[in-house]
């Protein structure tokens, strides 16, 4: 449930081409609404629903998740409290697999992006089909601990790192936008750091 609650930026890092606004910062810090939640691997199930191109729900269970191909990306990672991380090595499956798997109707426009205990994120469909896009299990080459979201995180380089919940456990097609947790708070529908799209005054 990664979003706009701050984190300071390190003061004295190295210049590098960052989106307007942000600073530099030498780690990724544990940021999240609400409680770190306990896995019950037997129980985890991420569930595509929705407008479905076939109208059905569908689920993966974590064998599954596992079984599916795997990509490595490297990116920034840029917060909206105004801090960015660079070069995190990303890995697992690309969201662009699930899409493929599970596709989103003809007329299905946008995301919603769930995870535990309610939290949400809006997302437009053609965001999430980035090939850069990815369902992360590892980071930096070791799995995500409980804390930066084992055992899956959505992670879209290119937005801000709130439209990437921690701790992921749904994908939801619409057929219009809905607003998620900080979206219904005042921040950004589509949230592009390098437009600045901060607040949803904006829009």
């Amino acid at each position: 449930m990664s979003g706009p609650p701050a984190g300071g930026p390190e003061p004295d890092a190295a210049p590098r081409v960052l989106p307007p606004g942000q600073r530099r910062a030498s780690r990724l810090k544990v940021l999240h609404y609400g409680p770190v939640p306990r896995l019950r691997a037997d129980r985890w199930r991420l569930v595509v629903s929705g407008a479905t191109a076939d109208g059905r729900q569908h689920e993966l269970d974590l064998d599954g998740l596992r079984a599916l191909p795997r990509i490595r990306v490297r990116a920034d990672l840029h917060c909206v409290a105004r801090w960015t991380v660079p070069d995190l090595e990303w890995e697992g499956p690309a969201t662009r697999t699930l899409l493929e798997a599970f596709p989103p109707a003809d007329d299905a426009t946008h995301v919603l992006a769930w995870a535990e205990f309610g939290y949400s994120a809006t997302l437009r469909v053609d965001d999430l089909a980035s090939p850069r896009a990815l369902l992360a299990t590892h980071l930096d080459g070791a799995e995500l601990t409980p804390e930066h979201g084992h055992p899956v995180r959505l992670v879209v380089p290119h937005l801000y790192a709130w439209k990437g919940p921690k701790w992921l456990r749904g994908i939801e097609y619409l057929t219009r936008p809905v607003r998620g947790f900080w979206e219904e708070r005042g921040y950004h529908a589509v949230g592009d750091p390098w437009r600045e799209e901060r607040y949803s005054y904006q829009e």
